[in-house]
This record gives structure tokens, C-alpha cells and sequence, in this order.
């Protein structure tokens, strides 16, 4: 799917309302043994780029916080759940977060590699800001949800944003939103870095 507008620089939520609505209908696989973790990252290690972003269960209670208990990491077909409240910071994540060779695609990713750190620390390297890539390309838009819907043509459900990413297993929904939301960031990267040539 392409949008047509490619003229356009910014996008209304009406506009965004009237666009189908698009989720990845690739290969999930959802990692949650800490003994497939080092197998797994030598898949995604042969990639060069990856969408990129994590989830935390949300907090209802002022001054509380939870740590991050997922991260998605999405290649061209196959997006990776990573259940980090079961496998822990593996050396093998530890390693692909601190790979500058690998770039990782994602948006408000200050946040990520912040909640990332709480969990054990790691010097970040090869993480590229796709707001930071939209201002570059003379866009006004900086969320997934606005870039998804000007760059790629259709729209991408929040409804299980705020779920519980601690539940002992994901329903449906919650596997489609974080695997989608992960995909659409290398996505627009791609789209992106077209632009940006």
C-alpha cells in the first residue's frame, strides 16, 4: 500500500479515519525461553536495518513503574515478540542493542533505550529516530500512527496499547499491535530514506 499524496506533509485525524485499516499479516513468533534467545538474535543479526519498539504494562497509579516487559523487533517478514520479563537481558540482546552495524527504526525511542537501561545497563548504538528522519524530510507529522497513515496509506489500531504486557499470554490482539506497530517503523524508514537519497 502507497500513498498517493506525496506531496503532502501532514495528515488530519479525519483523514486518517477515512484510511482502511492496515496490521502485519507476516510470521510472529513471540520469545519467551531464555534458551532461544541467542539462536533467535543470530537470525535478526543478519539484518542490516529493523523496525524497532518496546511495551510496558500501563501504570495507573502516580509515581509507580513498571519495566519494560516487551520488545519487537521486525524484519522484512517475520516480527519478534521478546517477552524480556521472561527471558531477562540476555548477552545476546545486550549485544544487538550495543550493535551500531544494526539500525534500529522506531519512534520516541528515548523512551525505549531509558526503560531498556533500567532493566540492566548497555551502551546504545545504531538506534535511528524516525521523527527526527520525518523533520529531515520536510514532514509535520512524528508519531507511528500519523507517519503510518501519510507515508504508507493506511491506518494502525492503538486499541491494545494499553493492555497488560505482563499477561502470562497474549491474546490475539495484543500480538497484531505490537507486531504491527514494530513493522510500520521499517516500513517508514524504508519510505524515509527514499526520500532523504
Amino acid at each position: 500500500m502507497t500513498q498517493k499524496n506525496n506531496h503532502k506533509t501532514t495528515i488530519t485525524h479525519e483523514e486518517i479515519n477515512e484510511l482502511p485499516l492496515g496490521a502485519f499479516e507476516g510470521k510472529v513468533i513471540v520469545l519467551s525461553e531464555e534458551k532461544n534467545v541467542t539462536r533467535i538474535f543470530a537470525e535478526i543479526n543478519k539484518h542490516t536495518v529493523v523496525g524497532f519498539d518496546t511495551e510496558t504494562k500501563p501504570v495507573f497509579v502516580r509515581g509507580h513503574q513498571n519495566k519494560v516487559s516487551l520488545m519487537q523487533i521486525a524484519l522484512p517478514d517475520t516480527v519478534f515478540l521478546v517477552r524480556l520479563n521472561h527471558t531477562g537481558m540476555q548477552p545476546a540482546i545486550i549485544h544487538f542493542l550495543e550493535n551500531e552495524n544494526i539500525l534500529k527504526a522506531g519512534v520516541a525511542l528515548r523512551d525505549d533505550i531509558k526503560g531498556l537501561q533500567r532493566l540492566k545497563h548497555y551502551t546504545p548504538a545504531g538506534f535511528v529516530e524516525l521523527a527526527e528522519m520525518s523533520k529531515k524530510a520536510g514532514l509535520e507529522v512524528e508519531s507511528v500512527k500519523k507517519l503510518t497513515a501519510l507515508l504508507l496509506g493506511f491506518r494502525i489500531s492503538k486499541s491494545a496499547q494499553t493492555s497488560n504486557w505482563e499477561a502470562e499470554t497474549f491474546n490475539e490482539k495484543q500480538i497484531s499491535y505490537a507486531a504491527t506497530d514494530a513493522w510500520v517503523c521499517l516500513e517508514i524508514y524504508k519510505n524515509l530514506s527514499a526520500r532523504l537519497v
